[in-house]
């Protein structure tokens, strides 16, 4: 992994609508300027500027992609990740925790596999997950944003 000179890495996590975004139809402007932020996030993770955590709960939504071509495709950029979250009762916990606020199942324990891989920022494209990470930002330990947000992240840092 490369040093940083500002500081300790940054540590991400991008949920599967996150991972899902290159391979999405890029005719909306949305869609398409959502692309190529993920790519460019990955680009960070790749040369080393952050570190990208993956988890279980990842996998499992993947392996339920109705398309084999696109899971395919999704499963083996998941596969990029540098290290991969276990989910484990503490995190079924959390996850029920955050279920309790707001929070759909599946978009509870990503948040609950990012808080325990303790990353920075979880990626989603999700506005319905997004509205619920800002309503209860107060009790993340995450920071649950939209990937166009991330420019003006890092620069606040």
């Amino acid at each position: 992994m490369a040093h940083n000179p500002r500081g300790p890495l940054t540590r991400i996590y991008l949920d599967v609508c996150r991972l899902n975004r290159p391979f999405d139809d890029q005719t909306q402007d949305r869609i398409r300027l959502e692309a190529e932020a993920v790519l460019v996030i990955l680009k960070h993770a790749e040369s080393g500027e952050c570190l990208w955590a993956g988890s279980e709960a990842l996998d499992l939504e993947i392996a339920e992609t109705p398309d084999p071509r696109r899971r395919a495709r999704v499963r083996l950029l998941a596969q990029q990740a540098h290290e991969t979250v276990s989910v484990r009762e503490a995190g079924r916990m959390r996850a029920r925790e955050l279920q309790a606020l707001g929070f759909r199942a599946m978009d509870a324990l990503h948040v609950a596999c990012a808080e325990s891989a303790k990353v920075d920022y979880l990626f989603t494209t999700d506005d319905r997950m997004l509205r619920a990470a800002a309503r209860h930002s107060a009790a993340l330990r995450v920071k649950v944003i939209n990937p166009l947000a991330w420019p003006a992240e890092r620069t606040e840092r």
